[in-house]
């Protein structure tokens, strides 16, 4: 069980943090869908309690890494709606200056270390983070997000290797969504249990339901007390599902529609909804109040990322080497 206590404002920020993802998600699919949103887009709806589950344990100081659906991990890690929606449409505006787009938010103040575009190019870099913060002796844990089909590279078990080695205070999570990009984890191993494959480094690694908040705040928080405390890393197969494609170009054919149907069943959002009804935690009156701010905070976030300016072009030569006079040629 949890440490840290799952209170009544627990339950109301979960359901606050989920919807926020949950709209902006929508919304952006819908604007995508216009040709306003470029290039890659991939939407995390249904996922939404694998990143609420990990915010309720960890604190500001504490730094996550993700792979390209990361829309939902900047959010909760505190970018604001407006550089999230500014970055999909390519503003200067945008929390990587729009020069990112939909795989690579990033905010150093927010200490979201990005999302990446290399399939599992995040996992040695959120060892990395962990390493640095036990290096400047803080307790401050990094959390490392991939998705299923990452677990194949070669970098991943080199990482897992070297984080229990020097016991880095890192928490690996496999967002296991059952179809990394669209080919189900059944087809691509004999081993269906991921969080197995942490035992080889004599890991402490679990399975667990990401499709209920409480189990995956339970499960995180177990993994940063273990961090905080020296004792390394942890590796959770956190086992959930995506509503949509793997991007907007993916009809998801590779799936039933009675899959999706149960799956949705299940839906986190409406779960914590329904345990803060049966809680007598809110009334109807607050879920309106909360539903129709969430829908202008979205609202607001289009109209400044419609209203911002693209980059110059003199971007380009920008944020791309830490030395600012590196001579590289210009003709």
């Amino acid at each position: 069980m949890s440490s840290t206590p799952i209170t009544k404002e627990t339950y109301l920020e979960w359901y606050k943090s989920m919807l926020l993802m949950r709209k902006f998600e929508e919304k952006a699919g819908q604007l995508y869908g216009q040709q306003k949103i470029r290039g890659f887009c991939h939407l995390y709806i249904g996922q939404e309690a694998v990143v609420a589950g990990t915010m309720s344990v960890i604190k500001p100081e504490d730094s996550l890494i993700t792979a390209y659906r990361d829309h939902a991990h900047a959010l909760a890690k505190g970018v604001s709606a407006d550089a999230c929606m500014a970055e999909l449409f390519g503003k200067a505006t945008g929390c990587s200056k729009g020069k990112g787009g939909s795989m690579h938010f990033f905010s150093k103040e927010h200490k979201f270390m990005g999302g990446h575009g290399i399939v599992g190019g995040q996992i040695p870099l959120g060892a990395g983070i962990a390493f640095a913060e036990k290096y400047l002796g803080t307790d401050n844990v990094n959390v490392c997000y991939m998705g299923d089909g990452a677990v194949r590279q070669g970098a991943f078990n080199e990482t897992l290797n070297m984080a229990m080695t020097w016991k880095l205070p890192v928490i690996f999570v496999c967002e296991n969504n059952g179809y990394a990009m669209g080919t189900s984890v059944a087809r691509t191993t004999n081993m269906i249990d991921i969080y197995k494959m942490g035992h080889g480094f004599d890991m402490p690694s679990a399975a667990v339901d990401g499709m209920d908040v409480i189990a995956v705040h339970n499960a995180m928080d177990e993994a940063v007390q273990r961090a905080r405390a020296g004792e390394g890393p942890t590796f959770l197969e956190i086992r959930t599902y995506r509503y949509k494609g793997h991007s907007m170009s993916d009809p998801a054919k590779y799936r039933t529609k009675e899959e999706l149907e149960e799956y949705k069943g299940r839906d986190p959002l409406l779960s914590i909804k329904a345990a803060i009804v049966e809680n007598r935690y809110a009334d109807e009156a607050w879920f309106a109040e909360v539903d129709a701010e969430v829908k202008k905070v979205v609202e607001e976030s289009v109209k400044f990322a419609e209203e911002s300016p693209y980059p110059d072009a003199s971007e380009i030569y920008k944020d791309v080497y830490v030395q600012e006079d590196y001579p590289f040629i210009l003709d």
